[in-house]
């Protein structure tokens, strides 16, 4: 598996942990990381995609993929966060984002 599935709890949002699948897309192949995705899908209702840096545009992919394409009209994306997270004393910053996909 290209991907690390984890099943951490995600503040007040997360209410059934079963329910929840929380990856972390990194630079891997897009269509091989949808289709990972989308088994996934297939035993969840809910799945938080997570990316930081330079693979966040594989997220975005990823979920325009499983929402526009393979289950259009089946899913849909809940909310997208945004964030920055600072290295501490380096001065670096490095953008972080979270896509929530819902199965319907």
């Amino acid at each position: 598996m290209l991907m690390e599935e984890t099943n951490i709890p995600h503040g007040q949002e997360q209410t059934d942990k079963s329910d929840v699948a929380i990856i972390e897309i990194g630079n891997y192949p897009v269509m091989e990381s949808a289709i990972e995705v989308l088994a996934i899908l297939g035993k969840k209702k809910r799945i938080i995609l997570k990316s930081r840096g330079n693979s966040i545009p594989n997220a975005v992919a990823v979920a325009n993929i499983i929402t526009e394409k393979m289950l259009k009209g089946n899913s849909k994306v809940e909310k997208i966060i945004l964030d920055t997270v600072a290295a501490a004393g380096i001065g670096n910053m490095t953008s972080t984002i979270q896509i929530i996909l819902n199965k319907i």
